[in-house]
């Protein structure tokens, strides 16, 4: 979606056609409510829509007119079979290329195939194999690897500027021409220097490794986190030092409950299971950590909130503000929640007996219920979770707010009013360290945060061969 409809903005001389077998989402995107969100996304389809951009049902259509064809199919981690819960699911790559292959008419000439879903090495191969097994008389395919390096909330942005364009495709001639036909659309706005070619199956590497280091990140300086806690370290200072050393750099070290999105764990699982396969346990068991870590990170994160409310959030009101991945995204009555951590965090504290009263602004009620009720104990979602359209009705008379997502309306908040209508002691667990802690504990909170100390009692200390032992009871002198 997004990428297409930049090239449609930036290249007003080629016709982009967007088509999916789903009338609901076509009738979206030619809609005043497109099936995303994207900040500055509606602004470019209303630019283009209906010039050089069309939203269509019509594949077959599509398909015979197109020299350049995009598959931007799902690739979900696969729930059954070989390689469940690792592997990449490419089924719908293979129905793609097989339509493809069905619906191209004989004499067209070349077609280009263009990867855009993140995929495992060598699937492109497959796509080739498909291809050129049914390939009609006077038609010949290439099949490149372009994948997307895009954050969501920041999509548009990053594809206009972006740091690079990976173009994969074989070291043959006839590959050549292909990879420069797409390298030429890119450059009507990408600089020649962003533009980088290699082959296939290094192009398919690099998205999933590209993914597992900036993930590897947000583990470390998580791991980071819990050891400032224990300490009295402050991790902002320390991921602000190693930040300041030119090999490191300071992105991704922002700690937190924990990465969640479509990519991230499953890109890492696919390249576990790709190293599984290639007779490479150690490295597989390497990126299994970074998932590892993220799952304890956000068990830790909850665990937290129950022992400092005494031990017990049972029958607990617990507000829970955001409840996407991250800030500025969302679709169409259903905001993007995948792997967010505020799921795991709601569900711990489900299990505990908590009940939760949940706020963010783009994600549904019918959103949050997917991903809250268990289907074996339908009555658990109902009797404990509330969602409201308004932040102050969730948190009233709530024993703690807990940030989970990252949006900018937190900041702006009047948290004195939240605060007198809380139940007291106010709690307030902030998993994204992005507000005012200071301010927030002359309010009255007792603030609770990722890698530091702040309203804990100064005689709390951690028992460590590294530190100093405590006075012995009675010795203090008297005079």
């Amino acid at each position: 979606g997004p990428t297409c409809c930049i090239i449609a903005q930036q290249c007003p001389d080629i016709q982009v056609t967007v088509v999916d077998k789903s009338a609901e989402r076509i009738q979206a995107w030619n809609s005043q409510d497109l099936p995303i969100y994207e900040p500055g996304l509606a602004e470019v389809v209303e630019e283009c829509r209906g010039k050089n951009l069309t939203f269509s049902t019509d594949i077959d259509g599509a398909i015979k007119s197109a020299d350049l064809i995009f598959i931007c199919v799902n690739t979900p981690t696969k729930t059954f079979g070989m390689g469940r819960g690792k592997a990449a699911d490419l089924k719908y790559v293979e129905l793609a290329a097989r339509m493809i292959a069905d619906t191209v008419e004989p004499g067209t000439g070349l077609k280009i195939v263009v990867e855009k879903s993140t995929v495992p090495v060598r699937a492109a191969e497959s796509i080739g194999n498909i291809l050129k097994h049914n390939k009609k008389p006077g038609v010949s395919y290439q099949i490149l690897s372009n994948p997307e390096f895009l954050a969501e909330g920041s999509a548009v942005k990053d594809l206009l500027s972006p740091d690079r364009v990976l173009i994969g495709g074989e070291e043959t001639p006839e590959g050549q021409i292909a990879v420069d036909a797409l390298a030429g659309v890119y450059s009507k706005w990408v600089p020649e220097d962003k533009i980088i070619t290699m082959n296939t199956w290094s192009s398919e590497l690099s998205k999933l490794a590209a993914n597992a280091f900036l993930a590897q990140r947000i583990s470390s300086i998580n791991s980071i986190s819990a050891v400032c806690e224990a300490t009295g370290a402050d991790v902002s200072e320390v991921a602000k030092a190693i930040g300041r050393d030119t090999r490191i750099g300071p992105k991704f070290l922002q700690a937190s409950v924990g990465f969640g999105g479509s990519c991230f764990q499953k890109d890492i699982l696919n390249l576990v299971y790709i190293s599984e396969c290639l007779n490479l346990p150690e490295v597989a068991e390497y990126w299994n950590q970074v998932v590892s870590f993220n799952t304890f990170q956000r068990s830790r994160f909850a665990r937290k909130v129950v022992e400092s409310l005494f031990n017990t959030v049972t029958d607990k009101k617990i507000c829970i503000l955001g409840f996407a991945f991250k800030k500025n995204t969302g679709r169409v009555a259903k905001g993007d929640t995948r792997e967010s951590a505020a799921i795991y965090v709601s569900k711990h504290l489900l299990e505990e007996g908590a009940h939760l009263s949940i706020y963010d602004p783009k994600v549904s009620a019918v959103q949050v219920k997917l991903d809250l009720e268990d289907p074996e104990r339908p009555e658990m979602f109902k009797k404990l979770v509330q969602c409201h359209k308004d932040p102050y009705v969730a948190a009233d008379k709530a024993h703690a707010l807990i940030v989970c997502t990252d949006w900018d309306e937190f900041l702006d908040l009047d948290y004195k009013r939240i605060y007198e209508g809380m139940a007291k002691p106010a709690f307030l667990f902030d998993g994204r360290k992005m507000l005012d802690h200071s301010k927030l504990i002359k309010m009255g909170f007792h603030v609770e945060t990722i890698g530091t100390r702040l309203s804990k009692s100064e005689s709390e200390r951690v028992d460590s061969p590294f530190l100093p032992a405590p006075c012995a009871h009675g010795s203090a002198s008297v005079t």
